[in-house]
């Protein structure tokens, strides 16, 4: 449930144009304000990536059924995934088609499954590509996935809670060591960064929303072992919200898609993403919706 500061800061997010509503919760179109905020922001995350000596890599919002089959996502996240139907039929089932578009119907019948679903997160096209790219160095392998378009099926009311929106996303690959100490080194960067931003936040210990009996055990092991973090700051809610996450995988995304060391040893990965959408929003939350009036400090730190 919304609360009454969410309800008017969305009112004003929508008055002032910085979010453009759409017919269908969760999916918003964005002002000249709002995008020139979260590439900036975007900008200013590339400052922290630079010194680290990336593979940059780029997708289409799009993956291979197949890929998200086999890394369990259908089992642990099946109220988020989306899959993409496209038509097959004749040229008379098509009219029958559109004529039921036409009156705004249900024509989801006249389609098929295709062999792709829309990506929950952006780093799930990364584990295949480094896997083709061949074995990791010695020194490990650290991936800037960009700022990527994902999507979960989540419609709210919530101004925070969208269902398409940009992750940052960036993953190493390593030993076991490796990866954590990365983790932990950049859950302490995107601290200092919304720090900078003058922005109140705080990390902690997390679990991802999995669905089910079984998903309330994933949960629990992730909390007790340690393998999620996420970086929480308030924007009118009843509780903060999460703007960036921090993951451990141990092996599983380098053994499902055959990710290999050059030495032989076993590959580890870590990810962490910024929802940036998020970040302009605890930004505008905190600071007010004029970019122009917002302390020097923030407004240096994103170049305004």
């Amino acid at each position: 449930m919304t609360t009454v500061a969410q309800q008017d800061f969305q009112s004003r997010l929508t008055t002032e144009h910085l979010l453009i509503p759409s017919r269908v919760k969760g999916i918003s179109g964005q002002g000249p304000v709002f995008v020139d905020l979260r590439k900036r922001l975007d900008r200013r995350i590339d400052g922290l990536v630079a010194d680290e000596g990336m593979t940059a890599l780029e997708f289409p919002p799009l993956e291979p059924k197949a890929d998200m089959e086999s890394v369990g996502y259908p089992t642990s996240f099946p109220h988020l995934l989306g899959a993409i139907s496209v038509f097959e039929g004749t040229e008379p089932e098509a009219l029958v088609l559109a004529e039921t578009a036409h009156k705004h119907e249900d024509w989801s019948g006249h389609l098929v499954g295709s062999d792709l679903v829309l990506v929950p997160a952006a780093c799930h096209p990364i584990y295949p590509a480094v896997a083709a790219m061949g074995p990791i160095p010695p020194d490990g392998l650290s991936v800037d996935g960009g700022a990527a378009w994902v999507f979960r099926h989540e419609p709210s009311d919530e101004p925070t809670r969208l269902q398409a929106f940009h992750q940052r996303e960036l993953v190493r690959f390593g030993s076991n060591d490796d990866v954590l100490d990365w983790r932990d080194r950049w859950r302490e960067r995107a601290l200092g960064l919304a720090t900078a931003l003058q922005l109140t936040a705080e990390l902690d210990e997390a679990n991802d929303p999995f669905f089910g009996r079984s998903g309330r055990m994933l949960a629990r092991n992730q909390r007790q072992q340690a393998l999620k973090f996420e970086l929480l700051v308030p924007v009118g809610g009843e509780q903060p919200t999460a703007v960036a996450s921090f993951n451990a995988h141990g092996d599983h995304f380098a053994t499902t898609f055959g990710v290999s060391a050059a030495d032989g040893s076993s590959v580890h990965t870590a990810c962490l993403g910024f929802g940036l959408e998020r970040w302009v929003l605890a930004l505008l939350f905190t600071h007010g919706t004029d970019p122009a009036a917002w302390p020097a400090g923030v407004r240096s730190e994103l170049a305004l």
